[in-house]
Parts: C-alpha cells; sequence; structure tokens
C-alpha cells in the first residue's frame, strides 16, 4: 500500500481531490474498494450501512461458500463424464443431425467418437473418462447434471450467461449475488476471488466478475495467478506502520469532512473503509495466501510438485485456504485468452484436452478430497464445468475439433448439500442436445443460492424499475433431484 501525498505546503490548502484522486487509483487498482471493515478507523465516527456485513441466510443454509472451477472455452462432455458408448462405431461416419455454434447451422455432420476410454469409478458406478482418473476417484461425493443448456454457442455472451444470468452485459456476477445477499464472514479478506489463469483473462475479461448495477463493495477481487497473488502488501520503503497509520489517519480526517451529508452513500462508504482494511490486510493477508508453507503429504495431494499440475494446484489450495478463512465465493480459471489456451478445441481435440485436464485433473480431485478430510466439503459448494459443451460432430472436413454445444452439455457439483454419487438428467445417445430432465444455467443458479440459504425468486435488487434478480424476472426452480 503506497500513499504519495501531494508535493507543496501539506499544512496549507490541501488539494484534497488530486490527493484522493492519487490514493483512490492504486486501492482501486487492488479492487480493494470490494472490502469493508465494520470496526476501522472511520466507524467509531461514521454511521454508515456496511455492505458486507454478516446476514442472515433468509433459508436453512447448506453451504457458507462456493468454489465455481470454470473450465473456460467447454469442454467435451462425452469425452469427459457423459458415457456414449454407441459414439464408438460411428466414429468417421456422416449422419443427418442438427447442430448450432460458431460456424452456424447445420443438418448434418461426421461423427468424431469419443477418443478416450471410460470406466466405472465408486459405489456408484460412475462412468468417466481417462480425462480424470483422480476426479474419477471423487465420484460419490459428486453430482453429474448432464442435461445442462445454454441460451448462446458464442463464448462471450454465454460466458456473461454463466456467470451472471445474462446475455447482455451490467449485470451482477454470482459472486457478488451471494456477497449481497449474505455478506463477509472475514473482514479482512475479500469475499469474493477470481483466479485467472497464468495465460490471461477469458473473453469479456471483468464483466465476468462484475458487480454490475450493484456497488462496487460487491465486484470479485482478481488474484493474480503467478507470483504474490496481491501486490503491494509491503510497506513503501522507509516507510513503518506508525509513519503510514499516521498518514491513514490524516486521509481519515479529509475523508470524515466529505461524507458528511453523505454517510448513506454505499459506493463512497466502500471506498473510505477500503483504505482502512487495506492496512488491515498488510497485517492478515500474507498468512492467508502463504501456499507454500503448507504440509508437504498436501502438496502432493494436489500435485503442487513443480510439474505440469504445479499452476491450478496452488490455485485451488489457495481457494481451500481462503474457504477456512471465510471467504464467501472462489472462482478458478482453467484456461485464458484464445484457441488452444482453454478447452475450446476447434482442432485436435486429443490435444486440447489432454493438456488442460493433464493440469488439472489432480488438483481438482485433491481439493474434493483436502475439504472432505478437514470437514470442509459439507459447507463448500463445488462446481465444475464451462460456459457450454461440444458437438458430437466434427466441425471441419478434416480433424477431431468439435464446434461449441449449448444444446446439452455436463456439469458437476459436489459439498454443500449436494446429494453425491448421482446423476441427473441425460442427452441424447450421441450428446447433441438434452432430452431428459432439460435445465437451463438460471436453474444451476437458483440451487447454488438455495444452498447458500438464499431464495433465489426473491434474493433482489431494485435497479432500474426492477426488482432485479439472479435467476431473471421470471425466476427460476432449484435442481431438487441433486439436493440431499
Amino acid at each position: 500500500m503506497i500513499l504519495r501525498p501531494p508535493t507543496g505546503n501539506f499544512c496549507g490548502r490541501v488539494h484534497r481531490r488530486e490527493f484522493l484522486h492519487q490514493i483512490g487509483g492504486g486501492f482501486t487498482s487492488l479492487a480493494l474498494a470490494g472490502m469493508m471493515s465494520k470496526d476501522g478507523a472511520f466507524a467509531s465516527e461514521l454511521q454508515y450501512d456496511n455492505p458486507l456485513s454478516p446476514k442472515q441466510p433468509a433459508l436453512p443454509a447448506k453451504a457458507k461458500s462456493v468454489i465455481f472451477l470454470f473450465m473456460y472455452g467447454g469442454p467435451s462432455h462425452m469425452d469427459t463424464f457423459d458415457y456414449k458408448p454407441k459414439m464408438y462405431p460411428l466414429d468417421g461416419k456422416s449422419i443427418p443431425i442438427k447442430t448450432f455454434g460458431r460456424g452456424g447451422k447445420k443438418n448434418e455432420g461426421r461423427v468424431v467418437g469419443p477418443k478416450w476410454k471410460f470406466k466405472q469409478y465408486g459405489q456408484s458406478g460412475k462412468w468417466v473418462s481417462d480425462l480424470f482418473p483422480n476426479v474419477g476417484e471423487c465420484v460419490d461425493d459428486i453430482s453429474f447434471i448432464h442435461s445442462m443448456t445454454a441460451d448462446s454457442p458464442i463464448h462471450g455472451s454465454a460466458m456473461l450467461m454463466m456467470n451472471s444470468g445474462s446475455l447482455l452485459t451490467g449485470k451482477p456476477s454470482m459472486g457478488s449475488w451471494v456477497n449481497y445477499g449474505l455478506g463477509s464472514l472475514n473482514e479482512n479478506l475479500p469475499g469474493y476471488v477470481v483466479m485467472l489463469d497464468k495465460t490471461g483473462g477469458p473473453i469479456s475479461g471483468a464483466k465476468n466478475w462484475s458487480s454490475g448495477f450493484m456497488p462496487a463493495s460487491y465486484q470479485g477481487v482478481v488474484f493474480r495467478s503467478q507470483g504474490n497473488p496481491i501486490l503491494n502488501l509491503q510497506n513503501r520503503p522507509g516507510m513503518d506502520r506508525v509513519q503510514q497509520r499516521s498518514l491513514l489517519d490524516f486521509l481519515g480526517d479529509i475523508n470524515k469532512s466529505h461524507l458528511k451529508g453523505r454517510e448513506h452513500n454505499s459506493d463512497l462508504a466502500a471506498r473510505i473503509a477500503s483504505y482502512e482494511l487495506a492496512f488491515r490486510m498488510q497485517a492478515t493477508a500474507p498468512e492467508a495466501i502463504d501456499v507454500d508453507n503448507e504440509p508437504e503429504h498436501i502438496k502432493k495431494l494436489y500435485g503442487m510438485d513443480g510439474t505440469r499440475t504445479d499452476d491450478f494446484a496452488r490455485k485451488c489450495i489457495l481457494a481451500r485456504r481462503l474457504v477456512e478463512r471465510g471467504t464467501r465465493f472462489i472462482q478458478i480459471y482453467s484456461g485464458g485468452a484464445h484457441n488452444d489456451d482453454n478447452w475450446d478445441a476447434h482442432g485436435d481435440l486429443v490435444k486440447n484436452h489432454e493438456f488442460h485436464a493433464g493440469n488439472t485433473d489432480k488438483p481438482i480431485a485433491g481439493l474434493l478430497k483436502d475439504l472432505k478430510q478437514r470437514g470442509l466439503l459439507d459447507e463448500t459448494l463445488v462446481i465444475w464445468g464451462g460456459e457450454f459443451g461440444r458437438q458430437p460432430t466434427a466441425e471441419y472436413a478434416e480433424g477431431t475439433g468439435r464446434d461449441h454445444n449449448s444444446y446439452g452439455f455436463t456439469m458437476w457439483m459436489a459439498g454443500g448439500g449436494i446429494k453425491g454419487g448421482t446423476s441427473f438428467g441425460e442427452t441424447d445417445e450421441l450428446g447433441g442436445e438434452a432430452v431428459k430432465d432439460r435445465v437451463q444455467v438460471k436453474n444451476l443458479h437458483a440451487t447454488v443460492l438455495q444452498q447458500m440459504g438464499l431464495d433465489p425468486n426473491h434474493l433482489s435488487y431494485f435497479y432500474a424499475g426492477l426488482d432485479q434478480k439472479l435467476v431473471g424476472v421470471e425466476g427460476a426452480d432449484p435442481i431438487q433431484e441433486i439436493i440431499a
């Protein structure tokens, strides 16, 4: 945290706007406006609503936190968790089939048979691809949703739909809704954390973790994928905490004067309190993000060993540490940027999926096993999936690439009151579209909110003349069949 007051006679007239703009920019870059303090330097003299104060859930809560493992680009469901044995003998044959993806609408295509074998795991006997042998060991804690559908086969709009319930920009993301409805459990850490892939962020960028029309307090805080997750946790060289405390107190005097008459301005109150919390985070956050001090057997469990799994393993361990310390919503991206940097397998399906599954399989299984052995899985809802799935047919005349498929795909959930060892819904025998117990992204969102103790059809925020909701003004039902 670096504060640089304007030069000149600081005891005379202070250029308050210049000073506030200067320090505000630094903290906004940290996204610390999303973290509030209940008992910071300003709380004793100023009265304002803390938007992240803990709130009692409206319903009996099964989960306290969410970890969303987002496989950006769209993993192929029939090559991972949706076993389609009838596809194997059809490999290479052209058949009449209606598809709609990036390449538009088609009426026929060449079948691409699954490129990996499947085998059964657990007491449930769930069929899982050889891409995910470690996750396969956890199937009795997982509920697979095989009939998920989305409203768009295009990355940008489908990402927004999966994250915010709308194809349009400007809507709050699911993590923002959770923080709005429940507040934060830890005043010293952000309530909503996003960890991006080392290759970069997804299409549409920060719109995927935005607070939309809600105050900035509810937006996601991005932790860096490499190096220190949070920058500027060290004091400025030559400035000790006593000096920094003095500078913050001076800033507080200016801010308190500016806030008079604006006590109920939630954006302004959030900005002011963020400075105090940033100071406190310098003492608390370093311990929370220090994954290197984890025991060796835990590092081994996740695959934090310097190999290809190391990067995603670090993120999964950090997610567990944040859950332990009260962070409500954590989203980890596998895949970033474009093309084969993510799961968007338009060309060589085998090369693409072996790369991304190989990077994530062991860390994901390690996360589930670690949460369970610590007694945290029961209160942590883990979600796996992408913005859509992939088609059963080839996209091009040659090759194994598959186009986007929003008509039917697989996601899974574990922990947080979800019924493990179950599979819900079905796609047709080729995985082209959902044909049984068809559900939509909003049903997934409704399930998450209900498990967190929030009524999905009553949690609302008044904006533009409407009681806006994550599940839309028309509402949506949770997927009751997967709830324990």
